[in-house]
Formats: C-alpha cells, sequence, structure tokens
C-alpha cells in the first residue's frame, strides 16, 4: 500500500504551491492568468497516464503486477525530481508528463488488492487502497505547504544564495523522491498475485503465507479453465463499462475541485479567495487527509457493509451540492471561523468524494474475473485518467474567467465555478441510476 501513497504524492504535494511556482516561472502576464497556466501543468500528469493506462494493465495481466509496480516506483524517483528542477514552464510540463505515462502502477495496485482479498472483505481491500491514497493526502500537502519556498520560510536554516533558493520547489520534490527509493527497495521483496485465486472450499483456508510460497503456480482446475479460457471483451462488459463511465464523471468533479480550491484559496480576497499562504492551504488538505485515513479504516467498511457501494455513492453526491454550493461564501469570513470552517467544509467534501469513489471501485473489480483485472485497470485508468487531464486544465481556465468577471450580475465570480463543479457532482449522481449503472449479479 506504500506505493498507492507514493503515487499519490506528487498529485497532492503540487497543489499548496502550484500557484506561486506559475507566477515564478513568469509564464503568466496577468495574476488572473495563473490559474489557466496552472492548469495545463495539472493535466500533463494525466494526460501521459491515459495515453499508457492499458498498456500497463495488458502487461500486468501477461507478465504481473509487481514489474509495473516498480517501473512505476522508479519513474517517480527521476522524474518527480526533475520537476522540482525545473527552471521554466515548459520543463514542468515535460517531467509532469513523462511522470505521467511512466506511472502506471495505480490499476495493477488495485488488481493486487482485490486479488489478496477474499469477496466478503473486497470492500476492506479497497478501502486499504484508498487509505492509503488518503496518507498521501495528508503527507503530500504538509510536504508541498511546507517546505516549498524553504529559503524565504526559513532564511536561517536555507540560504537565498544556495540550491534552495534557486530552485524553490525542489526540496517537496526531493522529500518525495527520497521515500521513493525507500519504496522502491521494499517493492523488490513484493509478492506477485497474478496467479493468486480465491475459490471453491480450499479458499476459505488459504493464508497469506501459504500463497507466497507458491506464488507462480495454481494447482485448481478450475483456475487453469479460466486462464485458458477465450477472454470476455471487456468493451462489451455493461456493468463494467458503466461504472468506469461514471466513475469517470466523478473523477473529473474531484480533479477539477482539487485543483480550482487550491488556487481559489490562495488568491486574494479581491478577487473572491481566502488569501490563504501555501502552508495554509498545505494544512487544510493535510487535515482533510488525515481524517480521511481515519474514516476510510474505520467508518467508510460499516457504512458499505450497510448501504452498499451504489446507496453510499448517491447519498455521498446529493450531500455533495449544497456543500459546494456553499463555498463561494466563505470569502466573508475572517480569522478563526474562517479556519475551523474552511477545515471542516474540506473534511466533508473528501469524505463524500472518496466514498464514491471507493463504492465505483468496488463494482469496477467485481464485474470482471481475475484474469482481466489488470486491463479492465487499465481501461478505467486510461478514462479516467483522459478525464482528469481535461479537469485541471478546463478548471484552471474557467477559474481564471470567472476571476475577471467579479460583479457579473448572473453568478458572479467564483460562484459560477462552483455551480459548474455542481453540474457534474449532479450528472454523476444520474449515472448512478438504472438502466445506465448495472450492478454485475442484478
Amino acid at each position: 500500500m506504500s506505493s498507492v501513497t507514493l503515487n499519490s504524492l506528487p498529485i497532492s504535494s503540487l497543489f499548496p504551491f502550484l500557484y506561486f511556482m506559475i507566477r515564478d516561472l513568469n509564464i503568466a502576464e496577468r495574476e488572473e492568468d495563473i490559474g489557466f497556466y496552472a492548469g495545463f501543468v495539472g493535466a500533463a500528469f494525466m494526460l501521459g497516464r491515459a495515453i499508457t493506462s492499458v498498456f500497463w494493465g495488458i502487461v500486468a495481466d501477461r507478465h504481473g503486477r509487481k514489474p509495473i509496480i516498480v517501473i512505476g516506483i522508479f519513474s517517480v524517483i527521476v522524474f518527480n525530481t526533475l520537476f522540482g528542477l525545473s527552471v521554466n514552464y515548459w520543463m514542468a510540463i515535460i517531467t509532469r508528463f513523462l511522470l505521467g505515462a511512466l506511472n502506471g502502477l495505480l490499476g495493477p495496485v488495485k488488481a493486487y488488492a482485490s486479488e489478496l482479498c477474499r469477496p466478503e472483505h473486497q470492500a476492506l481491500g479497497m478501502s486499504l487502497v484508498s487509505t492509503a491514497w488518503g496518507i498521501g493526502l495528508i503527507v503530500g500537502p504538509a510536504i508541498g505547504g511546507y517546505f516549498a519556498q524553504p529559503a524565504e520560510k526559513y532564511p536561517e536554516i536555507f540560504s537565498p544564495n544556495s540550491v534552495w533558493g534557486r530552485f524553490p520547489y525542489f526540496l517537496p520534490c526531493l522529500c518525495i523522491s527520497f521515500f521513493a527509493v525507500c519504496v522502491f527497495i521494499s517493492c523488490l521483496w513484493l509478492p506477485e498475485t497474478l496467479h493468486m485465486h480465491h475459490n471453491g472450499k480450499g479458499a476459505e483456508n488459504e493464508t497469506i503465507e501459504a500463497l507466497e510460497a507458491q506464488p507462480f503456480v495454481s494447482d485448481s482446475k478450475q483456475d487453469a479453465t479460466e486462464s485458458e479460457a477465450p477472454k470476455e471483451n471487456l468493451f462489451k462488459n455493461w456493468p463494467l463499462m458503466s461504472a468506469i463511465i461514471a466513475y469517470c464523471i466523478f473523477s473529473l468533479h474531484d480533479m477539477a475541485y482539487t485543483e480550482i480550491f487550491s488556487l481559489w484559496a490562495v488568491s486574494g480576497k479581491s478577487y473572491g479567495g481566502l488569501s490563504f499562504s501555501s502552508q495554509d492551504v498545505g494544512q487544510v488538505l493535510a487535515i482533510s487527509g488525515f481524517s480521511l485515513l481515519v474514516y476510510q479504516l474505520f467508518v467508510y467498511p460499516r457504512i458499505e457493509k450497510i448501504l452498499g457501494p451504489i446507496y453510499s455513492c448517491r447519498l455521498s453526491a446529493v450531500i455533495s451540492i449544497p456543500l459546494l454550493a456553499a463555498y463561494p461564501f466563505l470569502t466573508n469570513l475572517s480569522g478563526i471561523k474562517l479556519t475551523i470552517i474552511t477545515n471542516c467544509a474540506s473534511l466533508m467534501k473528501n469524505i463524500l468524494s472518496v466514498t464514491i469513489i471507493t463504492g465505483l471501485f468496488i463494482l469496477q473489480n467485481n464485474a470482471v474475473p481475475q484474469n482481466q483485472r489488470g486491463a479492465a485497470n487499465g481501461i478505467s485508468m486510461t478514462a479516467m485518467s483522459l478525464f482528469k487531464a481535461v479537469a485541471p486544465a478546463g478548471g484552471g481556465a474557467i477559474f481564471s474567467w470567472a476571476q475577471k468577471r467579479q460583479h457579473a450580475s448572473f453568478l458572479p465570480g467564483d460562484q459560477m465555478v462552483f455551480f459548474i463543479l455542481n453540474l457534474f457532482e449532479f450528472i454523476g449522481f444520474v449515472l448512478t441510476f438504472k438502466p445506465f449503472l448495472i450492478v454485475p449479479g442484478k
């Protein structure tokens, strides 16, 4: 699960300082244009991942989950470090794109988690994946918020004339790359799960240790039959495809929200923002991430058991809409009230989002047999990454446009931004109903 945490760190650590990084790279002519250019940096990673996710998923089904996980971790070590050393806007774009293109580990990790768990523990297994992601949501923003621009924040420790002054966003990237080295070494002993099957009566007595003893063979005739049988065309598997489409809509919404929230929070109150510093944004996101960890470990499995993945998705989407509609009015607050209410709103929004995403994870993995989970998750990652590539660019452009219409008669300023976010949340909510969403076996 440490690899999932690592996968989220380069994404989540970026948002507290992205606004300031774009400003320092001198690509935006006006302050209102910073959001526009920031969106393409966020989109580059997802575009790279979209192009290669199916390829990595197919390779994971043929050669195992472990090699893809190891390659993805190594890409973080190289390209995340180079991103921190970016001297111009295009270097930042290219390194983020390559980081996404070579980082195909999320799909295989999801398949890996589902293969380690019996069917009755699938909610817990998927919850652990989301929990590991949540840990990254705690650590990443904290690293980005507190370690970016160290020569300005901690001049008594970091000299402005040192490498930390010349590359003010290198330290948070270096910290993540160091963690990636540790994860890379630990993953060399990771057991392979491609041929682990939990079928039949014998599965009830299997332990992980027993499976690790024979990671590359299966004596089950049922397993042999499954591996030799012709594989179903995944694009004709509507339970899978409907879950992926709904997942993509919610992912687009979540990525756009994350991008917009960070830009909105650090922008000045004259533009409808909160005038937060990178440390303030990092702190808000870190608190939300820690709360997600607690929620995923102790609350979500019970909610999923009571409501099931679909009803929990619908309820979360319904609650999210009025919550987002209230965001633009936070700019009227100040001091401790602003801090407390912003943290509570961010916490609630992220809990609702992860409830939706985790439920759709479960539906996707239940829609296909084990020998196609790598490819299925590859398709899911490709589609989701395409939507997430559009989200930061589109969100940044809409945010930049909204800041120029502060005195419009209809939904002025950032009210328009959060209104558009709610439109996508509503579309996702509608897609969780029949006849669109089909649950396997029902």
